[in-house]
């Protein structure tokens, strides 16, 4: 008997912490954390940042965040227009627009997530949202649930765009040097970008070229690269 109530209660705790995962991830990713912005002139300013703040945006047809100097500071919003970049923990985030061939709903310029900073950089955005929002992105702040891509599995993470609003869609990924020259990741181009991207690694390469790492689950490839990379670091670092 107690043997039938565990098969029959296990998957409803799974849910239930699930659920629990989810709440704290949404909760943490609304409050306020250390970071710093670069306007458009190139002023930088630190301070604390809430990346998807409720009300209206500032700018109509752009993504914003909320910054104050301090906790007690009042805060104010700052649009996509105004910024080049921000920065929360050891995530950067860039303003662009979207490529020549897209079309971002109800935005002209937002924020992508830089999720590898080489000469050929890697994007990562989620697309869509009930709100109307366009892109959002997805702040390194523990685990979380979703399917594929950032959000593929346990450790990965959850869409919360920038704004407020919205609900989880697809994660988008692009490459390019810099914002101006983004172009979307594909199956197709999977192989050769990446291995550009990644080239100065031969075992990220190789693990390329074998399809150990493919589109579908390129956020482990992320991190295996920069697992790779830190080793590296560490290893030339410690020679000297």
């Amino acid at each position: 008997m107690r043997y039938l109530y565990f098969i029959i209660m296990r998957p409803i705790l799974i849910i239930l912490f699930f659920m629990l995962i989810i709440v704290s991830v949404k909760s943490q990713a609304q409050k306020w954390q250390p970071g710093h912005f670069t306007d458009v002139k190139g002023n930088k300013e630190a301070g604390l940042i809430r990346i998807n703040p409720s009300g209206k945006a500032p700018i109509k047809g752009e993504g914003f965040i909320e910054f104050r100097e301090d906790a007690k500071a009042n805060p104010f919003k700052l649009s996509a227009s105004d910024l080049r970049s921000f920065v929360i923990g050891k995530d950067s985030f860039i303003v662009a627009h979207a490529p020549n061939n897209e079309y971002w709903s109800n935005k002209e310029f937002d924020f992508v997530k830089v999720a590898v900073d080489e000469d050929l950089k890697l994007y990562v955005a989620k697309e869509g949202g009930s709100g109307g929002r366009g892109i959002g992105f997805e702040p390194d702040i523990g685990a979380g649930i979703g399917t594929g891509g950032y959000g593929g599995g346990l450790g990965g993470g959850i869409s919360i765009p920038i704004g407020g609003g919205g609900s989880k869609e697809k994660t988008i990924w692009y490459f390019g040097s810099n914002p101006a020259e983004m172009q979307r990741l594909t199956n197709q181009n999977f192989e050769d970008i990446m291995t550009d991207m990644m080239g100065d690694y031969p075992d990220v390469v190789d693990k390329i070229h074998a399809k150990v790492y493919v589109l579908a689950n390129i956020d482990k490839l992320v991190a295996y690269f920069k697992q790779v990379k830190e080793g590296e670091r560490t290893k030339v670092k410690g020679e000297r």
